[in-house]
């Protein structure tokens, strides 16, 4: 097996856990927090493909899908490349209101889909390469694309444990 394989494979899994997290809610299911200053479901998920497409977008030159695509309009929100969820707090993530499913994976299955196509033409010279040097040691693409798969993979599972969470109780 190639790298490229391993990583296209440990993507896809991120895609699976959208689904799962997400299948069949409505609004209201999507948007469920535990607590007040929890994240939600549509939260979870859209920020984790912020992320996802912000940073592959950086890697491979392409323009994010977020500003790009109808996406942002579509959950009434700017279409700001800045805007990636980091530092939310309980109004930022109260604004994330998906009208069912269908926008947020619609979205992550663009960035993913444009993800895997990178990911599919990548070789260990390409992985090597210097992305930012604003750290120290500066990161590669090899160390940016762990990165973002770790904090996928993350957020994929929170928004699993909310799912299981509403799958236990009367919330509908």
């Amino acid at each position: 097996m190639e790298t490229a394989d391993v990583l296209v494979e440990a993507y896809q899994r991120i895609r699976e856990l959208v689904q799962q997290a997400t299948l069949g809610l409505d609004t209201q299911q999507l948007t469920y927090r535990p607590h007040p200053e929890s994240n939600s479901i549509a939260w979870l998920v859209w920020h984790l493909t912020r992320i996802q497409d912000d940073h592959i977008s950086a890697i491979d030159g392409s323009e994010q899908v977020w500003v790009s695509s109808p996406w942002a309009a579509e959950l009434g929100l700017p279409a700001n490349a800045s805007d990636l969820g980091q530092g939310d707090g309980p109004d930022e993530v109260a604004a994330i209101q998906p009208n069912g499913p269908g926008v947020l994976v619609g979205y992550h299955d663009e960035v993913m889909d444009r993800s895997l196509t990178y990911l599919r033409s990548i070789d260990a010279s390409e992985l090597d390469r210097i992305v930012d040097r604003s750290y120290t040691p500066p990161v590669s693409v090899g160390v940016r694309l762990v990165s973002v798969l770790s904090d996928n993979l993350q957020h994929a599972g929170q928004a699993r444990y909310v799912r299981g969470m509403l799958d236990s109780t009367t919330l509908t």
